[in-house]
């Protein structure tokens, strides 16, 4: 009879290698330091855009985009926002449930509340294309697009 209990789990060299990456970056960090971030540009102009793409109005217009020649393609319409790519999820997608020993979890996929699990790295957009009347649909794009909050030449 074996028996076995979490905290005889022997290291894998995987193991060793992320305790002997941390002590590799503790040293750097106690040496280096952080930079000297002062304005945090980069955040401000992110926090900017977040914002900008939450604006319910937000109206764009979808190009596809012609890689041949590298420039911007035929004109697809006007849409709602910039449209977001097919891999996005509502939930998160993974979950923690217990492993075989009783104070080990792990990581599995998780579906979306639709019951599919969806593909990670699929080169896809939902775009809401409005109609003449100016009424959203749901568009999906396989191609390359474009989709810019200003008309393009």
């Amino acid at each position: 009879m074996i028996v076995s209990s979490c905290d005889e789990v022997q290291n894998t060299a995987d193991q060793d290698m992320q305790k002997k990456t941390a002590q590799q970056m503790k040293e750097a960090n106690k040496r280096i330091g952080m930079p000297a971030i002062k304005n945090f540009q980069e955040l401000k102009l992110f926090k900017m855009i977040l914002e900008l793409r939450d604006d319910e109005n937000l109206i764009c217009y979808a190009y596809l985009y012609n890689r041949d020649k590298g420039e911007v393609g035929q004109f697809l319409g006007k849409c709602l926002g910039f449209g977001l790519p097919y891999s996005v999820q509502y939930t998160n997608p993974k979950k923690i449930v217990p492993s075989g020993c009783s104070c080990e979890r792990e990581v599995i996929p998780q579906a979306d509340p639709n019951g599919l699990f969806m593909p990670t790295g699929l080169s896809a957009t939902w775009l809401m294309l409005l109609d003449k009347k100016g009424n959203p649909h749901p568009v999906y794009i396989e191609p390359e697009i474009i989709v810019s909050p200003f008309k393009l030449k």
